[in-house]
C-alpha cells in the first residue's frame, strides 16, 4: 500500500482501545491519527485521559501520548481526519448503535468490536477465515443508510474463536449438537487482577449475557446473505456454559460434538491442518500463517504456553478423543483480546480494505 489508510479509535482509553493501539504501532497499512473518548478525556493528551490505566504488557506507543484526544460524540471533527475508525466505545447499546450508525453517515466506515449492531440484519459480522463472503450485504446497508462509502462492521464475541473455527472446519461432516463450556479470562470483562482482586483463587459461573452469544453467533457467522440481510443457519443446536475463571488474559473452551456424518479422528485433524480462508490466500499483514494448530501433547494447549500462538491470532487445540455420549470432544483455546477483540478487528479491516469496501478519502 502506497500510502497508509489514516485510522481512529472510538474509545482508545478503555482495554480494547489499547489494544487497537498497540497492535496497531508500526501497522504496514494503517495509521492511528486519531484518538476519541467520553467528554471527560477530550481535550486532554492521550497519555494524560489514560493516566495509570494503561494497561498491556508493551509500553505506550510514543506517537500517540501527546495525541489530543477528542469527544467521540464529535462525530464531523473525527470523521474530517480518518479515512475509517475502529470502535471500542463503553456506552449502553442504544447509544452505541446510534454513534456508530452516525460515523457511518457522516461517509466513515466503522469496524466495531461492540456487540450492539451484531444482530443488525444489514451489519457483517464477520470472522476473516470463516465468512468473508458475508461482507456482501454492505451494499445493502449503504443503501438503507444512504451512503456512497460508509457502512458498520462488526466481529463476534471473543468467546466462541476458541471452538468455532474448529467446527468450521468440519461443515462438510455436518455438526449437528454442540456442547460447549468456555473457561474466560477476565480481560474479557476489561479487568486486571489489581482492579478486579476478587477474581483471585475464584471462580464465577457467570457471565452475563454470554451462553445467549455463545449459542447464538456462530449460527449467524454460518448464515447466508439472502435478500439484502444476513440469515442465520438453522444447525448445529449449540449450548454452552460460559465461566470466568482467574486468567488474565486466554479463552478456552472444553467442546462435545455430534455430526450428521461422522468423521474418523484422521479426517478431522487433516481439515484442521489443512484449514486456510482469504486471510491467509491474500497474505494480510494480521493474518495468522497456520490459522488452526492441532497440539498432540496430552496437557495442551494451556494459556500460559499457547494463547500468544501466530502472534494472539491463531487458534490452538488439543486432546481430540471419542466420546461415549457424543462423536468426539476436544479443547480449544484463542486469545481472547487480541483474536477475539481487537486483533480479529483489525484483520476484519484488512480483509475489507483488500476486498476495496475500505478506501482513502
Amino acid at each position: 500500500m502506497e500510502k497508509k489508510l489514516r485510522v481512529g479509535i472510538l474509545g482508545g482509553t478503555g482495554m480494547v482501545g489499547q489494544r487497537f493501539i498497540s497492535l496497531l504501532e508500526n501497522h504496514p497499512w494503517f495509521e492511528v491519527v486519531c484518538i476519541a473518548a467520553s467528554p471527560r478525556s477530550a481535550g486532554k493528551t492521550y497519555e494524560e485521559a489514560v493516566g495509570g490505566r494503561w494497561k498491556m504488557k508493551t509500553p505506550m506507543p510514543e506517537a500517540v501520548k501527546k495525541m489530543i484526544v477528542k469527544n467521540v460524540n464529535d462525530v464531523e471533527a473525527v470523521s474530517a481526519e480518518v479515512d475509517f475508525v475502529f470502535s471500542a466505545v463503553d456506552m449502553s447499546k442504544e447509544e452505541i448503535k446510534a454513534i456508530e450508525e452516525a460515523y457511518a453517515k457522516a461517509e466513515t466506515p466503522v469496524v466495531s468490536n461492540n456487540s450492539a449492531h451484531r444482530w443488525t440484519p444489514d451489519v457483517p459480522m464477520i470472522v476473516p477465515e470463516l465468512n468473508p463472503e458475508h461482507a456482501e450485504v454492505i451494499k445493502y446497508q449503504r443503501e438503507r443508510l444512504g451512503t456512497k462509502r460508509g457502512f458498520v462492521a462488526v466481529k463476534p464475541n471473543c468467546s466462541i474463536q476458541s471452538y468455532t473455527p474448529a467446527l468450521h472446519a468440519l461443515r462438510e461432516f455436518g455438526p449437528k449438537v454442540v456442547v460447549a463450556t468456555t473457561y474466560q479470562a477476565i480481560s474479557g470483562a476489561g479487568k486486571t487482577f489489581k482492579d478486579w482482586p476478587e477474581m483471585v483463587d475464584n471462580i464465577i459461573p457467570y457471565i452475563g449475557g454470554e451462553e445467549e452469544k455463545s449459542e447464538q453467533e456462530p449460527l449467524r457467522i454460518w448464515g447466508k446473505v439472502e435478500d439484502g440481510v444476513i440469515k442465520k443457519a438453522e444447525a448445529p443446536i449449540i449450548t454452552t456454559q460460559c465461566i470466568r475463571v482467574p486468567i488474565s488474559d486466554g479463552h478456552t473452551a472444553a467442546v462435545f460434538v455430534s455430526f450428521e456424518k461422522k468423521p474418523t479422528k484422521e479426517e478431522i485433524l487433516d481439515r484442521w491442518a489443512n484449514f486456510k480462508g482469504e486471510p491467509q490466500e491474500l497474505n494480510l499483514p494480521s493474518a495468522p500463517k497456520q490459522f488452526i494448530r492441532y497440539m498432540e501433547e496430552e496437557n495442551r494447549p494451556q494459556v500460559n504456553l499457547d494463547r500468544d500462538y501466530e502472534n494472539g491470532m491463531g487458534i490452538s487445540l488439543g486432546r481430540l478423543r471419542e466420546d461415549t455420549v457424543y462423536d468426539y470432544k476436544f479443547v480449544g483455546l484463542s486469545h481472547n483480546t487480541v483474536r477475539g477483540a481487537a486483533g480479529g478487528a483489525v484483520l476484519s479491516a484488512e480483509l475489507l480494505t483488500a476486498k476495496g469496501y475500505i478506501t482513502a478519502k
